[in-house]
């Protein structure tokens, strides 16, 4: 019986993975049809640089240059990350740009308007929001962060720059995400000079280098939303507490708060005297009280609260396994 709860449980887990990297795909997938594509934004990546190649050769859709970018770098994770690795990324790179090309197809009204994207055939002018490139551009980032997010939380990739970003990360050291901010520059700079510019189409947009200050805000906040789902929003703040009360406040710590804490032997510059500092890792919404305990305790007491990006051990977070990717 125990046993079989075990496996039924190992299942789950194992469905629930690729149902969470389909999940993020048909985000990805579709913020790149409904937000990206039609405004010829440039966020980076296969599909960046697919809507570069979509402008110089309109008969090939974007998700389709994905495939053609796509399969050497998967080539790439299999060799570098393993088959299980690999498996998962192959799924997810072969299907956002199928996903993509279908629902291109399904919601513009016939070829033409496949080629052009023209945001006012979308949907039939249903969702044109080309007075809004702000909260367009915005939108779908925050989209395509999130299920990029969710698909690199399974330790799969959607392929392209997440690859290239990984490699990075592995072998150089690299953030992820910043290795992903430095690919996506190139994307970028060959979409100015694409879509900015008319290189290869000998069209001009009227205002095109705005559209690469779009894709810059883009790319940022994919970046940046990214790195939230990968690796959540740190609440965790660090005290240095100066006081000559440490009894009281070791009680406070130890039964009120439930915690504890580390005594930092320190010297005074002034004085030259010898003392001991307190040092205190806490939540967020524990800071008021332990601010106003301190106050109450010792109102000469000198405290210094700052930010702890990342706080590991019992009561916080576990330590990350060597091969989890980590966003910063």
């Amino acid at each position: 019986m125990f046993r079989k709860l075990i496996e039924d449980a190992s299942t789950w887990h194992w469905w629930r993975e690729w149902m969470l990297i389909f999940l993020g795909c048909i985000m990805m997938g579709t913020a790149f049809v409904f937000f990206i594509n039609p405004y010829k934004f440039v966020p980076g990546g296969v599909y960046g640089l697919g809507i570069v190649l979509h402008n110089i050769f309109p008969s090939i859709q974007v998700g389709t240059f994905g495939y053609m970018l796509d399969v050497p770098l998967m080539i790439v994770a299999l060799l570098v990350f393993g088959g299980q690795f690999g498996a998962r990324t192959v799924a997810a790179a072969l299907f956002t740009p199928g996903y993509m090309n279908l629902l291109t197809r399904a919601v513009y009204p016939n070829e033409a308007a496949v080629e052009s994207l023209d945001p006012a055939l979308l949907l039939n002018g249903q969702l044109n929001l080309s007075d809004d490139l702000l909260l367009t551009a915005i939108m779908g980032a925050v989209i395509i962060g999130v299920g990029q997010g969710i698909v690199v939380r399974q330790q799969a990739t959607t392929g392209g720059t997440d690859i290239v970003a990984m490699l990075l990360q592995k072998f150089a050291g690299i953030k992820f995400s910043t290795g992903i901010l430095l690919a996506d520059g190139a994307v970028v700079l060959a979409g100015l000079l694409v879509i900015g510019f008319g290189l290869g189409t000998g069209e001009a947009g009227e205002k095109g280098w705005v559209l690469t200050l779009y894709s810059l805000i883009t790319i940022f906040t994919t970046s940046r939303v990214i790195a939230y789902v990968l690796d959540g929003a740190s609440y965790d703040k660090l005290l240095f507490i100066n006081s000559d009360h440490h009894d009281e406040l070791r009680r406070f710590i130890i039964e009120d708060l439930d915690r504890s804490a580390t005594y930092i032997k320190a010297r005074g510059m002034y004085t030259g005297n010898e003392r001991e500092m307190i040092f205190l890792v806490i939540s967020r919404k524990e800071v008021r009280q332990v601010q106003h305990k301190i106050k109450e305790i010792d109102p000469r007491a000198f405290l210094v609260v700052t930010d702890a990006y990342d706080t590991f051990g019992e009561g916080f977070k576990p330590f990350p396994s060597a091969d989890v990717m980590q966003a910063e």
